[in-house]
């Protein structure tokens, strides 16, 4: 019995150890994410932006730099709302599923046939029917707006549901339903119609307490908060003019349209939507969706014939660079840019919101990925970390941008600022003695020597590469 015991003992012992081993501590990675933005809101010349990470049920990190109103000097902050726009759509989506589990509606179910009014010319006489898994995967054919010119400045005045209504007889589709790729605003516009038809209930009600209050979303709503703008809610800003400056956008309510671009939110309610669904995906019980409605949402139901776009219902879905399954939506809408995207096999999620448009959302995304996936199990060493402080910071050189010096697992990590991806631009160099270093190439042998040097105060002030001293270190 001792021995049995002793066993049982000895296992668990084991996979506490190996548990520890193989945890991983990404505060390395989140700082340098901090050091990149810091550096890329200057260099990409953006008001403010704030972004978050998930690791399956964790918040791993969040952050938020600049300014949300620059007039009034309100710094961005990670609670700050934004406009979502289409990222609207992923609401709108489970909205649609929920009915759908509850045997409400079919997503073979014509359009027409779920909206009486619907009365939109087909053009085509060859057309399949437009269906509701249609309008879900952007294949219905349908154009991509209402006849209203609400994308307009400067005050971005969108129709209510009773002008596009009245509207949409003088409209025709584009193509034969089931044919090609045509993202339409139109088509979810429809399918916020369609939530409120089935359910006898407004779609902002139902969104609010079918969803939202259920996953306890308190910063999001199918509406814009305009009553807080400039507070709460952030000041958006357009593209970068020619002369480096950008221009306040005025607010807009997206009225009729909220169902596609109408919802506000920050990152930290993103974080717990891609949350929820990493969860869901893994259990066996109905959290507002059965897990798999929400997996068939997942899935590819529609792919372009010349293979340029692949979408779910709803969701896009993708093959990523690192070979991964990722799914999500991005939005743009005067003033402001969004994105969410979740990595399936490694339920990890990434949010952006930027308080302005002209911006590549997806380096960022790439960016906080990339750094992220070079974390490893690693065993901290305290003292060594404590040696490797004293080299931490921003150094310049005149012929060249700012370095960042960080440690990384037991090493020392520099990386190029500014830089559309920090972890190709990232170099690390491993301790050899004294204040010397030499890098490490992938294939693990040692590269060219890295070497410090100290003032007469016995402090870090430059660093010497290719035998030129190059960079000196600088306060931020």
């Amino acid at each position: 019995m001792k021995k049995y015991y002793f066993l049982i003992m000895l296992f668990f012992f084991s996979t506490s150890i190996f548990a520890q081993e193989e945890s991983k501590d990404y505060s390395e990675a989140t700082h340098l994410i901090e050091v990149w933005f810091d550096a890329q809101i200057d260099y990409d010349n953006l008001p403010g932006i704030t972004a978050s990470i998930v690791s399956d049920q964790e918040l791993i990190w969040a952050g938020a730099y600049g300014m949300a109103n620059i007039d009034e000097n309100i710094k961005a902050e990670v609670k700050t709302l934004c406009s979502i726009c289409s990222i609207s759509k992923l609401f709108t989506s489970v909205a649609i599923m929920e009915l759908y589990d509850e045997g409400k509606l079919r997503l073979d179910d014509k359009i027409n046939d779920v909206l009486p009014w619907y009365d939109l010319e087909q053009q085509y006489s060859d057309s399949g029917p437009i269906t509701i898994r249609s309008l879900l995967s952007h294949s219905s054919g349908l154009p991509r707006e209402n006849t209203f010119s609400h994308w307009s400045g400067p005050n971005y005045s969108f129709p209510n549901k009773a002008q596009i209504q009245a509207k949409l007889s003088t409209q025709k589709t584009l193509y034969p339903s089931s044919t090609y790729y045509q993202y339409s605003n139109l088509a979810f516009t429809l399918l916020g119609y369609v939530v409120e038809e089935v359910s006898g209930e407004s779609f902002e009600d139902y969104i609010e307490k079918n969803i939202l209050s259920q996953l306890e979303l308190q910063n999001t709503s199918p509406t814009m908060p305009v009553s807080l703008h400039g507070t709460d809610l952030a000041v958006g800003y357009s593209v970068l003019s020619r002369n480096g400056t950008r221009k306040k956008m005025n607010s807009f309510q997206a009225n009729g349209v909220a169902a596609a671009a109408g919802f506000s939110s920050n990152v930290e309610d993103l974080a717990k939507f891609a949350s929820w669904q990493f969860r869901l995906r893994d259990s066996k019980l109905t959290e507002i969706l059965k897990p798999s409605s929400l997996k068939n949402m997942h899935n590819v139901h529609w792919t372009d014939p010349n293979w340029g776009a692949t979408r779910g219902l709803g969701f896009g879905v993708w093959k990523g660079s690192d070979g991964n399954k990722w799914v999500g939506h991005d939005g743009y809408c005067p003033g402001y840019q969004t994105v969410l995207q979740l990595n399936l096999k490694n339920k990890l999620a990434y949010s952006v919101m930027i308080n302005a448009n002209g911006v590549d959302l997806n380096k960022y995304v790439n960016g906080m990925h990339t750094l992220i996936n070079k974390v490893k199990p690693f065993k901290k060493d305290a003292t060594k970390e404590k040696n490797l402080e004293q080299y931490i910071g921003y150094y310049e050189w005149d012929m060249s941008n700012e370095s960042y010096v960080s440690p990384w697992q037991g090493n020392l990590a520099i990386i190029e600022l500014p830089t559309d991806s920090p972890s190709n631009s990232m170099r690390i160099f491993k301790h050899i003695d004294g204040d010397n270093f030499r890098s490490i190439r992938d294939d693990g042998s040692l590269g060219e020597a890295l070497e410090f040097e100290r003032n007469n105060k016995g402090e870090i002030y430059r660093y010497k590469l290719f035998n030129n001293w190059l960079y000196v270190k600088v306060e931020r």
